[in-house]
């Protein structure tokens, strides 16, 4: 017998959600070949058999979020018997409700027959009266007389009904993506003092750089490079000149990372994700617009890896495609810095004493303050202004 449980994909996962089963009970299955998918904190991934047999029992379906090594099925090898007990999931036997019920018996009352029958037609509480008949007997009159008290009271205690405004509203359950979101950019606010600067960038060369580069890409490598991709190589480049940026808190040590790795948030369906890019200091700028391409493409068809999205050590985000001037991103835990691009919009500047007009952009870098001070942010922040201004220098070691 081998159990199939939720893995662990990431130092950060809790649990896993069944997309959907591959395989069903009784099927036949090889080792390694995947039998369901898992939706993570990250990405959607598939999860291989971890023997050869048959997919005995399914012990979570799909829809369900499952903790991490949880057993989720069982593969049994052809021929092996499995006790019931093991195969199915437990279930916690309910302790039985006892309700105990006490009635005083209307016979023990004494009521006149009529009494009684107004009594249950009216539904009063014959033991809350007094009676007036011989002996206490509670008669007739007793009874309608409780009747019409109970009818003033109700008058008097009665409010001005309420209109009461019912909300309509589509009820939509937070997939584990947007839950992880949630969680980690709380994480991040509360636990890392933030504070952004922002930097005003002209990107005339970086217009012109683009054009010329992507003529000769777009005919012979059907490679189209973007002003992230330029973006992205720029901040690769100053990251290995400013280790203090590229870096991570463990405890009261600074741990200034040696690999250059720029993550590029990427909205998909239903949520973000944060491909990396490994090690982009040291690729060309074709290289880095070819691989956040494929990942970009990945991402939007679900088929991104854990290692795809691991590993960043800053992270770029875009969002001048739809309008956006200047905004406060948050910082990626366990990253220190995050910058964020607005749109490109040409502008009238004065250089020279003239006025002119120069498409211009907005960088906002957010770092973490326990890290870095502003001045050596304002600093690392310049020198990604001046190599956008100056792109040649992106070619230069």
């Amino acid at each position: 017998m081998h159990e199939v449980t939720m893995p662990k994909l990431s130092l950060t996962m809790e649990t896993g959600k069944i997309v959907r089963w591959l395989k069903k009970e009784g099927d036949k299955v090889e080792k390694g070949e995947p039998i369901l998918e898992i939706e993570t904190e990250k990405v959607t991934v598939e999860v291989e058999a971890p023997a050869s047999g048959i997919l005995h029992k399914i012990l979570a379906k799909e829809g369900e979020d499952v903790p991490i090594q949880k057993t989720i099925a069982i593969i049994r090898e052809p021929g092996e018997e499995i006790p019931e007990e093991v195969a199915a999931p437990p279930v916690e036997a309910k302790k039985p409700e006892v309700v105990a019920v006490t009635e005083k018996p209307l016979e023990r009352i004494k009521a006149s027959p009529l009494a009684k029958r107004l009594a249950k037609e009216y539904g009063v509480d014959l033991t809350k009266i007094k009676g007036t008949g011989p002996g206490g007997r509670i008669v007739k009159e007793d009874v309608l007389r409780a009747v019409e008290e109970a009818k003033a009271a109700a008058v008097t205690v009665t409010p001005t009904p309420t209109p009461v405004t019912v909300e309509k509203a589509k009820v939509v359950p937070l997939t584990s993506m947007r839950k992880t979101i949630g969680r980690r950019m709380a994480q991040s606010l509360q636990t890392a003092p933030q504070l952004t600067i922002t930097m005003e960038v002209d990107m005339s060369e970086a217009v012109k750089f683009r054009e010329q580069i992507t003529s000769v890409t777009e005919k012979k490598l059907n490679l189209r490079v973007t002003y992230t991709d330029i973006i992205v190589k720029a901040v690769a480049k100053a990251l290995k000149e400013f280790p203090f940026i590229n870096s991570r808190l463990e405890g009261d040590q600074l741990k200034l990372l040696e690999e250059v790795n720029v993550g590029v948030a990427t909205a998909v369906e239903d949520g973000l994700v944060v491909p990396v890019v490994k090690n982009a200091d040291k690729k060309s700028l074709i290289e880095v617009a070819s691989e956040i391409r494929s990942l970009v493409e990945k991402a939007r068809q679900g088929k991104l890896s854990i290692e795809d999205v691991s590993g960043g050590t800053f992270t770029v985000t875009n969002l001048g495609m739809y309008g956006v001037d200047v905004f406060t991103p948050i910082i990626n835990p366990p990253e220190s810095a995050i910058l964020g691009v607005g749109r490109i919009v040409e502008k009238p500047v004065v250089i020279n004493g003239q006025i002119t007009i120069r498409p211009l952009t907005v960088l906002s870098l957010t770092f973490d303050h326990r890290v870095t001070d502003g001045a050596q942010a304002a600093v690392f922040l310049q020198r990604v202004k001046d190599l956008l201004e100056k792109p040649a220098l992106l070619f230069i070691e």
